[in-house]
Parts: C-alpha cells; sequence; structure tokens
C-alpha cells in the first residue's frame, strides 16, 4: 500500500502540533521544520480543519492547534479520512472497473483483508502514542532546531 503525500504531510503537521499544544503554530513554521512546501501545507490544513482535527486562526496573530486532545485523535482514522476510498487496485472501484477476472478472482479478497488489517493496526496508535515521551521527535520539532 502506498500513502499519499498528503497522508504523510497531514501526520507530519499533527505531530508538530501535538508537540506544541502550549501555543498557536504558523504555517510558515511547519513548513520548515517538516521540509513542506506552503502551498501543499496549506491544503492539509484546510483539509483538516474541515475534518475538525485543527482549530485554525487567521490574522496576523493567527496560526492553529489541535482541535482535541492527541489520545483522541487516531492514526487510521487520520490516513482513513485524507485519503479517502481511494481504491487499492483497479477491481475495487465500482465505476471503471473493466477488469474480467474480478467475479472470480480470489485476490481481490486478500486485498481487502489486508487493507483492513492494515487499518486496523494504525487504529492502535494515536497521535499522542507518536509524540508524548519521544523526546528526539520533540527536539527536532522545535523552531531552533529546525533552522540548523
Amino acid at each position: 500500500m502506498r500513502i499519499t503525500k498528503r497522508t504523510n504531510i497531514a501526520v507530519r503537521l499533527l505531530m508538530y502540533c501535538a508537540a506544541h499544544r502550549d501555543r498557536l503554530v504558523t504555517k510558515a513554521e511547519i513548513a520548515e521544520c517538516c521540509n513542506i512546501s506552503e502551498n501543499h501545507l496549506a491544503q492539509v490544513i484546510n483539509q483538516l480543519a474541515q475534518l475538525r482535527y485543527l482549530d485554525t486562526q487567521r490574522g496576523r496573530r493567527g496560526g492553529m492547534t489541535l482541535a482535541r486532545e492527541a489520545d483522541r485523535i487516531r492514526i487510521g482514522d487520520v490516513f482513513r479520512d485524507v485519503e479517502g476510498d481511494l481504491p487499492l487496485v483497479e477491481c475495487f472501484a465500482d465505476a471503471d472497473n473493466t477488469c474480467p477476472l474480478v467475479e472470480v478472482c480470489r485476490l481481490k479478497d486478500a486485498l481487502s483483508d489486508a487493507v483492513h488489517a492494515f487499518y486496523r493496526s494504525l487504529d492502535g496508535i494515536t497521535l499522542e502514542a507518536l509524540v508524548c515521551g519521544n523526546g528526539d521527535l520533540v527536539r527536532m520539532l522545535q523552531p531552533v532546531a529546525c533552522a540548523r
């Protein structure tokens, strides 16, 4: 399974916000620290705000913060919400499926089971588990460390 760039950015963004729960963080600092284009980041910020993972404030003193506690954000949910219903292979798609084997192929079931197992594994991980107690990560996500 391949994770989209958008999901990768979303998880880095959420980890950065979790590492800085005490303040609003800015798009510019996240872009610099996490090596993300501000344009891509803006799109992901907008999506995560709509999905209620982030609270955002506009203006000169604006920024963003987590909309809920990090222990209430399950990584499996983030992946599902950001990835959407992208079919893993053609036979998962209702439309545009031209595979002549779809009615008899057992690979579809095996792949479906694998995808469900993948998400079940991520459902057991919270944002807090990725950040809390991970001093090396938190140090890397400090604006001073990022400027080096």
